[in-house]
């Protein structure tokens, strides 16, 4: 075991040394390159500098006429004040927040084998977004998304921000299709706890606690007992979708008539006992057979039936029919509803809500149709399983159809099935067995779903009748009626009804929101989970070698004990709710004396700032980690940051404040520095770098006029969904990317983690199935190709070219897509080159080759 904590990051943050007027950074920075005999680099041009500030804190380019203002006026107020404003930018939240979304493996599918999507992840994507724009205390940034729902109950974005702990990926197979009790099922939920731990300690503190799961750690002193105490916290959670209320009023009235609700059920109780103990056992018989109908369960061939395709509104029209093979003569038409249990609707599963069934010899039912059951002007109710009888008297027809006037919810979109349609003539034969059937549309996923299950003789039945279960409500009303007085039942009915007056008016609350989250659940299908049984946490034991057929020692939650001076000691009742788990370890680290913390998060915004960190490996600050180039600086930066409001806008602009930060990139002795420093650890110039795979594509959307402004909400999607029924392919080679719904910020698009996105991918995107500290920047052969050939890089380029017709004779249209690209004209060296090239093949190439330079794709 390794005891010793005598290691830099787990010391007491020291006592700063700067006492100076002047910027802190430029006095630690200087201080060193004095020593190596260096000094910074010549201060950068205005129209750098501007350009540098754009897209380090707000990921968009500057209009050519924000670059002109400022290289009008470089002076250090004007400076000063851009810097504010863009701080104060609402893009600054897009630009970094996803720095943050990197860290912390957000995706918006689940991963692994299905790949199934995550409709609901964004509301954490846009929590963040917020957050950073309103630039909120960083201790409460890392309360609200380990504990929001209890620390801040009546807060919103709270709630939202739980989708932190399940941002990574999640099995489906693993939980939803293997049981808990087999080896697999274990192992899987095992993994996704390891994955909210290693996603909660690596981002906020820092270190690697992975190594802990099969034995002590063998670098830093973290012990499998510890690693499993931080298991223990999140022993109650899984990842699932959770409710909430955006409007704080809906959330209020909410609140209210839940508190009603239950106040009534306690009174139900009170006077459901009082009831039992008039009627004794006289009821006992007719419960027991109740329930014995109730615990039937619908008899459920594999076969499910027909099902339409999904829409967005329940007004389309969806229709199905039979072909009988010629005309035929009938009397009776059966309409059999289905059972699914998707989103626990069960039996009805997509009934419609009103219909019509007609009969006619053409198949397109043009001319001569009979129209056999009219449900078109009020809603019907779900009919469960029972088959819906339509008496047609002596009609002759070949084809039968039903057709779905108004379709019915799933879940948050609408559709059509049907289990069986059954059409008899006189004789009780039915003549849809086995017919030809087509429709309007469908969802073909063998075996479950498909045209031909409609006419194949199987359907689901509840195994009782209607009229058995009539007769037992009869007699349960006699007894009672016998048993109990007028003025106890009247109560009891009044009761209810104040219970269904309260449905009521919970139902015509706008819908609840859903954030896909960290979040006690009830579990569905072989998937477990503790909602069931209050949210009471697994029992969490230490894994010899990680075996989880091997358990030992019951794990305790705890923090990591190897931070001297900071209890790691929770001290919970063993009876404390599962929230106070969470609640102890958000307090744990944000503790003001856990140096972990406030080192890690000014390290990352300097490393987003420079390009590397202080310390370079961001999320290891442990003994395989690397040391501090600075360590005084980062001591200085993180009590600074601790101190003064944990502000991450004024933590920015202490940095771009400074002139190590306003330095060129290049050196006048920068042969000589190369020689003594390679990496520019000392930082005597400043390190250019290429631009993120987002900076690229929202400016090449940006200078072309094609960016679409919008902020928040759901996710864009640049693929095209196929076989979404079960394992979806996400294809992106047939999405149109003329498509403006997708010419949002890439902050917005939506993340899949099997597939990435082809040109996001070959410009280093970070891989959203792990925890991402700092993107790798290679130069490939594919990235020249991909910036000159990808379908949005055309669609680009056309779109600027077709600005800049609109200027006048080609050396003005020149002239405006150089300034567009690159906010400056063009010197007379550049201008002779370009001018040959528009000439020879026309603008939309031109437009091409600005879109390829360097000074576009980079950062000085």
């Amino acid at each position: 075991v390794v005891t010793d904590t005598n290691w830099w990051s787990l010391q007491p943050l020291t006592t700063q040394k700067f006492a100076g007027d002047g910027n802190p950074i430029d006095w630690y920075v200087e201080r060193n390159l004095k020593e190596a005999g260096m000094t910074l680099a010549a201060p950068a041009s205005p129209r750098v500098l501007v350009r540098r500030l754009y897209f380090d804190l707000t990921g968009l380019p500057p209009t050519p006429e924000e670059v002109e203002a400022f290289a009008a006026n470089p002076s250090p107020q004007a400076y000063e004040e851009l810097v504010d404003r863009l701080l104060a930018s609402p893009h600054y939240g897009e630009r970094w927040a996803r720095h943050w979304l990197d860290v912390v493996h957000y995706g918006e599918t689940h991963g692994y084998d299905k790949d199934k999507m995550r409709p609901n992840a964004w509301p954490y994507r846009d929590y963040v977004i917020r957050a950073l724009n309103d630039d909120v205390p960083y201790e409460t940034f890392i309360r609200q998304q380990l504990a929001g729902d209890v620390l801040f109950p009546e807060q919103p974005e709270a709630i939202e921000a739980l989708g932190f702990i399940a941002a990574g990926p999640w099995d489906f197979i693993g939980h939803a299709e293997v049981p808990e009790t087999k080896i697999d099922g274990k192992i899987a939920r095992h993994l996704d706890r390891d994955d909210m731990v290693q996603n909660t300690i690596s981002t906020f503190c820092s270190l690697t606690v992975g190594c802990a799961q099969c034995h002590n750690h063998k670098f830093d002193p973290i012990t499998q007992a510890d690693y499993y105490g931080l298991h223990a916290v999140f022993a109650a959670l899984d990842r699932a979708d959770k409710q909430y209320d955006r409007n704080p009023e809906v959330a209020d009235q909410r609140r209210e008539l839940l508190a009603e609700q239950s106040q009534l059920e306690q009174q139900a109780a009170g006077v459901k006992a009082k009831v039992a103990e008039h009627v004794g056992t006289s009821l006992d018989a007719v419960q027991a057979e109740m329930a014995r109908l109730q615990a039937m369960k619908p008899q459920r061939p594999p076969e499910h039936g027909y099902h339409s395709q999904i829409e967005s509104d329940a007004n389309r029209e969806k229709w199905v029919q039979v072909d009988l093979g010629e005309a035929r003569s009938f009397t009776e038409v059966v309409l059999h509803p289905c059972f699914d249990d998707f989103n626990g609707i069960g039996e009805g599963f997509g009934f419609p809500v009103r219909f019509r069934v007609e009969a006619s010899n053409s198949p397109t039912f043009e001319g001569d149709v009979t129209l056999l059951h009219d449900a078109q002007s009020n809603d019907v109710a779900n009919p469960r399983l029972n088959g819906i009888h339509i008496a047609c008297k002596d009609t002759q027809a070949r084809y039968v159809r039903m057709t779905a006037t108004r379709l019915v919810e799933r879940k948050k979109d609408f559709i059509f099935a049907l289990s069986e349609l059954e059409v008899f003539d006189g004789s009780q034969q039915n003549l849809a067995a086995g017919a030809k059937v087509t429709a309007l549309d469908s969802i073909e996923a063998p075996i479950r779903w498909g045209v031909a299950n409609l006419t194949d003789g199987k359907f689901p039945t509840s195994g009782y009748s209607e009229a058995d279960w009539q007769k037992l409500e009869a007699e349960k009303k006699r007894i009672l009626a016998e048993k109990v007085s007028a003025e106890l039942l009247e109560q009891e009915r009044a009761i209810q009804q104040q219970l269904a007056d309260v449905q009521t008016r919970m139902k015509a609350l706008p819908p609840p929101q859903l954030v896909y989250a960290g979040t006690v659940h009830t579990g569905k299908g072989n998937f477990v989970g503790t909602g069931n049984d209050g949210g009471r946490p697994r029992e969490i034991h230490v894994l010899h070698r990680g075996d989880v057929k091997r358990p030992g020692d019951m794990a305790v939650p705890a923090g990591i004990p190897g931070v001297p001076g900071l209890s790691a000691e929770f001290d919970l009742p063993e009876d404390a709710p599962e929230s106070s788990r969470r609640v102890a370890l958000a307090n744990w680290i944000a503790h003001r004396d856990n140096p972990l913390t406030w080192r890690s998060i000014v390290n990352r915004v300097w490393q987003y700032h420079f390009g590397r960190g202080i310390v370079e490996t961001s999320s290891d600050f442990g003994r395989m980690g690397s040391l501090p180039s600075h360590p005084e600086l980062l001591d200085d930066l993180a009590i600074s940051f601790r101190d003064d409001e944990q502000s991450l806008k004024k933590l920015h602009r202490l940095i771009v404040m400074s002139r190590t930060y306003q330095q060129s990139a290049s050196n006048a002795h920068g042969d000589e520095y190369a020689a003594a420093d390679a990496e520019n650890r000392l930082l005597w110039k400043f390190p250019s770098r290429r631009h993120d795979a987002e900076v690229l594509r929202d400016s090449m959307l940006a200078v072309s006029g094609l960016l679409d402004p919008k902020m928040g909400g759901p996710s864009f999607q640049d693929f095209v969904i196929e076989h979404p029924e079960h394992s979806p392919h996400y294809e992106y080679h047939l999405h149109d990317p003329h498509d403006p719904a997708c010419h949002r910020r890439s902050i917005y698009r939506f993340i899949v983690r099997s597939k990435t996105q082809p040109f996001m991918t070959v410009m280093d995107c970070a891989d959203p199935s792990m925890q991402v500290e700092r993107r790798n920047e290679t130069n490939s052969p594919l990235q020249a190709l991909a910036l000159l050939n990808d379908g949005l890089v055309l669609v680009c380029s056309e779109a600027l070219a077709k600005q800049a017709e609109a200027n006048g004779d080609p050396g003005t249209q020149l002239d405006t897509m150089f300034q567009q690209v690159l906010q400056r004209h063009p010197t007379d060296e550049e201008l002779a080159v370009l001018s040959g090239i528009q000439q020879r093949d026309g603008n939309v190439a031109l437009a091409r080759i600005l879109l390829n330079l360097n000074e576009f794709a980079f950062q000085e």
